[in-house]
């Protein structure tokens, strides 16, 4: 049987906690971050290029999800805006990771599609996935604008353009605060863009 009392209590608890890391991303430190990342992405699109995202696992889903925000549409009807997701095609990763490692899932969709003065947007919880790593790396080596979204903890803080990270510790706590963030973009760049 279902207990619903400890099932509340938990409910509760992710709740309030979620409030929590709320209430510090809303510290002008995050909020000065997110608007740079919306500066980054709306000269991108404006220069005639597009932003490229990825990720791993949650964070790959906020890839595919994100890239659909900004390419169909997010509050309202309007034209495209170029954004793609490098977690999408089974058959390019799967051919990469089986040929190669997985640790080029992502570098080599960059180096074959990626062009000077694009935005690549990185994903990652942790910030130490060696495929974004790798990507991050493909990227610079092309002059491509490198935003990487993550956790609290930062590896280094030149391995981007611009780092940001959030204030919560648990990885769905942070992929919760990405997508805040992400939405937030999305709705700035649709009312900026068209």
């Amino acid at each position: 049987m279902i207990n619903n009392i400890l099932h509340k209590k938990l409910i509760k608890k992710n709740i309030i906690q979620n409030i929590f890391n709320l209430k510090k991303l809303s510290n002008d430190k995050y909020i000065v971050n997110i608007s740079k990342a919306i500066d980054l992405c709306y000269n991108c699109i404006l220069g005639g290029n597009k932003i490229i995202f990825c990720g791993n696992g949650g964070s790959a889903a906020d890839s595919q999800h994100l890239t659909a925000e900004i390419v169909s549409k997010f509050l309202k009807k309007r034209r495209p805006l170029p954004a793609i997701s490098l977690t999408t095609n089974t058959s390019t990763i799967t051919s990469i990771g089986n040929d190669f490692s997985f640790d080029y899932i992502f570098s080599k969709q960059v180096e074959a599609i990626g062009n000077k003065n694009d935005l690549l947007f990185a994903i990652s919880t942790s910030g130490k996935s060696k495929n974004i790593i790798n990507a991050i790396k493909s990227a610079k080596k092309i002059g491509i604008k490198i935003i990487l979204l993550t956790g609290n903890k930062i590896l280094s803080k030149s391995l981007a353009d611009l780092i940001i990270s959030t204030p919560a510790k648990r990885v769905d706590r942070i992929q919760e605060l990405h997508i805040l963030i992400g939405h937030t973009i999305c709705e700035i760049l649709e009312k900026e863009l068209c």
